[in-house]
């Protein structure tokens, strides 16, 4: 377990409250870039935006060609179709690297770009020079899976549920307190069809790229909270222990969006996840 500071977090949180200037590729993907170098591209989760990169965006450009993405339906990315599985997602994913003409990428994801990268890797090959899997989801168990699929299910019945999220992202801390309201505000931004679409791939694709682990030959990092409910300690345990070149980090006393409220730690960890050469060393 590591531990983070305790104010890091507040200040961090109140960095990303600034909207970030976006560009947009000839596929209608928006997206942020800092720095200069080996690309990094940062993909976020359901209901977010580009912004949420914000501390890592600030501090990791100073090496590198960061490249935070609005996923499709969010921020100022054009939509999906409805019923796009997690594969459409990766999919698009591949579009945005040709359209940056990106030939290879070390790529981020939270929560549901977690999947996405994950995803990427395991199929993208030597494109994907490594790939961080923060707060993301492996195999959840019968009763996780049928709390997400009916969070899924009622979406586009009861609309966007915004304070079901921030129950189970983020505890009292006062580390949370503005990461959580950015968070709120984040989900009130949101375009309900992108999100409806987001979230029925996110609840389904836990298994969709589960066994492929063992196929993606890059340093892999499976980082998540000690206390996060749903991307728990033992998915990360696990899928880094599936991964040749895979090892977990998991931030003690921190939830599901532990790259706003522990940042410098979660910022320590991806530059120490760079660092690595392609060959785990």
């Amino acid at each position: 377990m590591l531990t983070a500071g305790s104010t890091t977090g507040t200040a961090a949180a109140k960095s990303a409250a600034a909207d970030l200037t976006r560009k947009k590729t000839a596929g209608g993907t928006a997206y942020h870039e800092a720095g200069s170098g080996e690309p990094l591209v940062l993909i976020h989760g359901v209901g977010m935006r580009l912004e949420a990169w914000a501390p890592q965006i600030a501090f990791l450009s100073a090496g590198h060609r960061v490249i935070a993405v609005d996923m499709p339906g969010h921020g100022e990315s054009a939509k999906l179709p409805a019923g796009s599985r997690l594969e459409e997602f990766v999919a698009w994913f591949g579009r945005f690297l040709d359209e940056m003409a990106i030939d290879a990428a070390n790529v981020a994801g939270h929560s549901m770009g977690a999947l996405v990268s994950g995803g990427a890797a395991a199929t993208f090959g030597e494109r994907i020079r490594r790939v961080a899997y923060l707060n993301g989801v492996y195999r959840r168990d019968r009763q996780a899976k049928a709390a997400v699929l009916a969070r899924a299910a009622a979406i586009p019945v009861t609309g966007v549920d915004k304070e079901g999220p921030l129950a189970r992202w983020f505890g009292d801390d006062p580390d949370s307190v503005v990461a959580r309201e950015l968070t709120r505000k984040w989900l009130n931004l949101v375009d309900p069809q992108g999100y409806a679409v987001a979230y029925a791939a996110f609840a389904g694709g836990d298994e969709t790229y589960a066994d492929r682990w063992k196929d993606v030959q890059g340093p892999a990092l499976f980082l998540t909270g000690s206390d996060d409910p749903n991307s728990t300690p033992l998915m990360a345990e696990q899928m880094a222990a599936l991964a040749p070149k895979g090892w977990a980090r998991i931030v003690e006393g921190h939830r599901h969006m532990v790259n706003l409220t522990a940042p410098d730690l979660v910022n320590s960890l991806l530059a120490e996840w760079l660092s690595f050469g392609e060959d785990g060393r």
